[in-house]
């Protein structure tokens, strides 16, 4: 691909002086998108393994006889639970827990506010195995009336259905930054082309090939794509890193799952190869075009 002379000059314009930060700009924008993408993947992931093959039993608080008649509410609904065939287990939430999962909506002394927080017992179903739900339900409405069953599937496909479609934009920008690095090295390949008139004519005339031509821009521009590629893996790199080690320390935050795979590792290292083919690809295909219309 590179030339082994140099009777052609293709840095020698100014557009090629600004294509390496360019290309590094768009290397380092993808790898955020593709880092964008990875912890998607892997908060979906987490999100579907901790909520399959379990459901949230509801049980309301009782009104007239107070905390010793909602304890035996739960009790009774954990008999049923327990008897039902496919449970694997029944754990019902203290009430601080429960205060803790309601705490950003009324605040930290929601136990002292005396108001009739529901009882949640948290059900373990065994996996592949059929589990009739609807039999569930009639069962804890009839032994304990007033109790709810979430199984969590609404709430899950919205927001596995949210969390898809931001994949599909990651990607698609992913995809228009390599079509905005390919239109880049175009117009500055044309911008050299351009200046570089007069020289070329001159080679056709002694006798010089197109190919011999296009790889002198060819090897400029991706020297120039691998250059600021290795860059801007460098500075996504960093970001990630940072990115990364911040959300180690959320504790209980969704971020704390998610690990840097070596998939991920070699994906984002394949960017500055990527950018590296589509301006070779892009500066021959834009030079053999050039030279045809001369003839």
């Amino acid at each position: 691909m590179f030339a082994r002379r140099g009777d052609l000059a293709p840095g020698r314009d100014g557009s090629n002086r600004f294509l390496i930060w360019i290309i590094a700009l768009m290397v380092y924008l993808a790898g955020l998108a593709l880092s964008a993408t990875m912890v998607l993947e892997q908060v979906i992931d987490r999100w579907s393994a901790g909520l399959k093959g379990s459901i949230t039993i509801v049980v309301d608080p009782s009104v007239s006889g107070g905390e010793a008649e909602t304890d035996a509410r739960v009790e009774a609904a954990l008999s049923v639970i327990l008897t039902t065939q496919g449970v694997l287990s029944a754990t019902p939430l203290a009430e601080v827990d429960v205060a803790d999962l309601v705490e950003p909506w009324l605040g930290k002394d929601v136990l002292f506010l005396n108001l009739p927080i529901p009882r949640l017992i948290d059900v373990t179903l065994v996996s592949d195995s059929a589990f009739d739900l609807a039999g569930l339900a009639r069962r804890l409405e009839s032994a304990v009336p007033g109790t709810q069953i979430d199984d969590h599937k609404v709430w899950l496909q919205k927001v596995l259905r949210l969390a898809r479609t931001s994949e599909l934009i990651a990607i698609l920008i992913v995809v228009l930054i390599a079509l905005a690095s390919g239109t880049t090295v175009m117009f500055a390949t044309r911008t050299g082309l351009a200046v570089q008139r007069d020289v070329i004519e001159v080679l056709h005339l002694i006798g010089a090939r197109d190919t011999y031509i296009a790889r002198q821009f060819q090897g400029k521009a991706v020297s120039l794509a691998l250059s600021g590629g290795l860059l801007g893996l460098l500075l996504a790199g960093i970001t990630v890193l940072a990115l990364w080690l911040l959300a180690r320390d959320l504790e209980g935050s969704l971020l704390t799952a998610v690990q840097l795979s070596p998939t991920f590792l070699a994906a984002l290292a394949m960017l500055p190869l990527a950018g590296t083919v589509i301006a070779s690809v892009t500066a021959r295909f834009t030079v053999m075009r050039f030279l045809a219309r001369m003839l």
